[in-house]
């Protein structure tokens, strides 16, 4: 159940004040806070501006369970929500000056997952896409690169628009025209995340479209992978778990896309 905002408030600003989390010099800035599923979130500006955002973000965590298999996160993900991009600059310039700077971000040390964003228009994508992080390392110990982010960019959309109007199916049906079928093994490969191109993260996201929406033993095969992640088993490779399942999987993948429509 969610409480009121204003009562949240005071009790995530309180708690801010004991645990000292972030280490800032500015934390009072924080003019507001709200508890809801996993999350605890702190904002510069007032939340009411974010309520439906915030429900979504509620609702995702459902959605990651039933699409994965996976549990709910069990640990807490904290949120930083900055007012505007100069703010945000600035705190990661003091206290995050070795991570590449991007417009949102999802970092794990010890202790809570965080998640940084700014007001803007990509907001709700940004905080989709890095709660989706979030809550896949909340419960799994590690996760590759390339389905961490395909995850990610599946997720990112608003619901309504996953299955059908993500903005990487436009190109994928081009780069299918030319004859071009995204190899897994290529991504499987990637393990630094600047050999990640904007290519790269589309073919990601693809084959996690596939694995949700394309033939049920490809889905089966996802949530065992995730599941053997999840229990310390080695997974080994989910392409070559695809192939021993379906056997001509890249054809099926064509096949997934050259059929896909509403």
């Amino acid at each position: 159940m969610r409480r009121s905002c204003s009562v949240v408030a005071m009790a995530v600003l309180a708690a801010l004040a004991v645990t000292g989390r972030p280490r800032c010099s500015f934390a009072q800035q924080w003019v507001d806070g709200r508890a809801f599923g996993p999350f605890i979130c702190r904002a510069e500006f007032p939340l009411t501006q974010c309520e439906d955002l915030l429900g979504e973000l509620e609702q995702l965590q459902g959605e990651l369970v039933r699409c994965l298999g996976i549990p709910p996160a069990r640990e807490q993900i904290e949120i930083y929500l900055f007012r505007d991009k100069w703010s945000y600059q600035r705190y990661l310039k003091k206290h995050l000056p070795n991570v590449p700077y991007r417009r949102a971000l999802y970092v794990k040390r010890r202790g809570p997952g965080q998640v940084f964003a700014y007001q803007s228009r990509q907001l709700g994508i940004d905080l989709r896409h890095e709660c989706t992080h979030a809550m896949l390392h909340a419960v799994l110990p590690v996760v590759p690169l390339w389905l961490d982010e395909g995850l990610a960019e599946y997720f990112e959309v608003p619901a309504h628009r996953r299955a059908f109007d993500n903005p990487h199916l436009g190109n994928l049906r081009w780069n299918l025209r030319l004859g071009i079928i995204p190899k897994l093994e290529g991504l499987e490969k990637i393990a630094d995340m600047p050999k990640m191109s904007q290519t790269e993260y589309r073919y990601s996201w693809a084959w996690v479209h596939f694995m949700l929406h394309g033939p049920r033993e490809a889905h089966a095969e996802l949530g065992g992978y995730l599941s053997d992640l999840r229990s310390g088993r080695p997974p080994g490779l989910l392409s070559e778990r695809l192939q021993r399942r379906l056997g001509g999987v890249r054809g099926q993948f064509a096949a997934h896309f050259k059929g896909w429509k509403r």
